[in-house]
């Protein structure tokens, strides 16, 4: 397994996300919904609705 490295920091996004969106997307729902800059260098995880697919998004 391939871990983040040390003093990165990780947010996941609680509920659902659509799969379908993408990088400009999960921006602005790292904006929205975790009221984080998206440019910080946090690795940013978001849920599918089955639960069986996350993205991340790392800036």
């Amino acid at each position: 397994m391939i871990g983040p490295s040390t003093g990165v920091r990780v947010y996941l996004a609680c509920g659902v996300t659509g799969m379908r969106k993408g990088i400009a997307g999960l921006a602005a729902a790292a904006e929205k919904i975790l009221r984080q800059n998206p440019t910080s260098g946090a690795v940013f995880a978001f849920r599918g609705r089955r639960g069986d697919r996350v993205k991340l998004r790392h800036s």
